[in-house]
């Protein structure tokens, strides 16, 4: 759905349930107005938890015993990649 999908079904909502006043035959406008304000709301938090994970920082530990002989330490490597996608073609 996206932010602007759930912002539109939320100022919708809003309108409908605290601006319009008018009867319709087995069709109450407000509470049509607090369903779309509940769905905007549900949609924006699952748009914003995908954006949150996507966001995250993978951090990756590799360690491996020493190729030489005793008395050398352990190599420990951490390596930090962002969950970036690369910049457009001639950038």
């Amino acid at each position: 759905m996206g932010i602007g999908g759930s912002i539109f079904l939320l100022a919708l909502g809003a309108i409908l349930a605290f601006a319009v006043h008018a009867d319709i035959s087995g069709l109450d406008i407000n509470i049509i107005g607090w369903i779309l304000m509940v769905a905007g709301l549900i949609g924006l938090i699952i748009t914003l938890w995908f954006w949150n994970s996507r966001r995250r920082t993978v951090v990756t530990r590799q360690s491996t015993t020493p190729v030489a002989g005793p008395g050398y330490a352990a190599e420990y490597r951490e390596t930090r990649r962002d969950d970036v996608p690369p910049p457009p073609p001639g950038y």
